[in-house]
């Protein structure tokens, strides 16, 4: 049995990431960590959980968190894994942090796009991304994976065949993404107020998303293109998934037969991958780990649609993928 840490267990995403580790035959979750006072039992705050995990969740330190586990689990923010993340590495534990904090190549292009410095920056650009469907050898020895932002993953995914077959043009990729209110997190926003975001759907952080930067630099690495894309996010008023529909120019002539076949070929050994014909919808992936993709040809420009469960694969479905992958369990063990 692999012991098992999960750091910030009171959000989205550690909920899920619990219920699927429940389900895993070789995993035992030892410590939750919260900064709630009182040590409360975990069920108190997510009541889904009564019955199933008789755990109180403890404002620890990494020092003791890894004297419990073998495997953490970081769902801290952005900037606060990175000051917790050094010690449970030198400790002994591996980790697969849900936060950006080792997303991106250089200390600069985290400074700049999270208006911070970086406090373990000589680790950037050494970190493995944990996408599966492109890194997963590398994710296999990893003592530390950065688990992928969920608009990257869709992004990504529907990107990378075309890409690494030079069929798609690198620098004119528009990404249009719409995702639920879940992937905004748990904490109280105006924006997030269900009188504020009911009954509409509205763009934000147009040219400045925080993901741009993670989509363009993965891309890069793993299909040796230099990638530039346009992403715009925006938020629609259902409680989680996410659809992506991505517009770029084929390089000479594409037909959209070929286009289904390239994706096809490139995913047909993937276990959560699904390429499908249909125009597929968020509810087709809701509490899965399934990305879907489709392809068409319109008016000369490639348009490919992806969506998946922002909590689950874009999130807290790939962390266990790529712990399965780790430890050297079945890659779809508990998924």
């Amino acid at each position: 049995m692999v012991r098992v840490a999960i750091l910030g267990a009171t959000g989205y995403t550690a909920l899920e990431l619990i219920k699927i580790l429940l389900r895993h035959p070789e995993v035992e979750i030892t410590t939750l960590t919260s900064r709630t006072d009182g040590n409360p039992p975990v069920a108190s705050v997510h009541p889904q959980l009564a019955g199933r995990i008789d755990l109180a969740m403890e404002d620890l330190g990494p020092v003791a968190v890894a004297s419990r586990a073998d495997c953490v689990f970081c769902c801290l923010p952005n900037g606060a894994a990175a000051t917790v993340i050094p010690q449970l590495l030198a400790a002994g534990t591996r980790v697969v942090d849900f936060s950006a904090d080792y997303r991106l190549q250089t200390p600069q292009a985290y400074e700049q796009w999270y208006g911070e410095k970086h406090t373990d920056p000589d680790r950037l650009g050494k970190v493995v991304y944990g996408l599966p469907e492109l890194f997963r050898e590398k994710i296999r020895t990893a003592p530390l994976v950065a688990n992928p932002g969920c608009y990257p993953t869709s992004a990504i995914l529907a990107l990378a065949p075309f890409l690494s077959q030079g069929l798609i043009d690198p620098q004119s990729i528009i990404v249009d993404s719409k995702s639920g209110i879940s992937g905004a997190g748990r904490t109280p926003k105006l924006t997030t107020h269900y009188p504020e975001c009911n009954e509409s759907i509205s763009a934000y952080n147009v040219g400045r998303h925080r993901h741009t930067p993670e989509i363009e630099e993965v891309l890069s690495v793993a299909t040796h293109r230099d990638v530039r894309v346009i992403f715009t996010p925006h938020l629609v008023p259902m409680d989680r998934g996410i659809l992506s529909t991505i517009y770029s120019q084929p390089v000479g002539e594409l037909a959209e037969e070929n286009a289904l076949d390239t994706l096809r070929e490139f995913y047909a050994d993937e276990p959560f991958v699904r390429v499908v014909d249909h125009l597929p919808a968020s509810k087709d992936t809701r509490d899965t780990n399934f990305c879907d993709i489709t392809a068409r040809m319109v008016r000369g420009k490639l348009i490919t649609i992806s969506c998946l469960d922002n909590l689950i694969k874009g999130a807290s479905g790939a962390a266990a993928q790529n712990f399965n992958l780790m430890y050297g369990f079945p890659e779809t063990t508990a998924l």
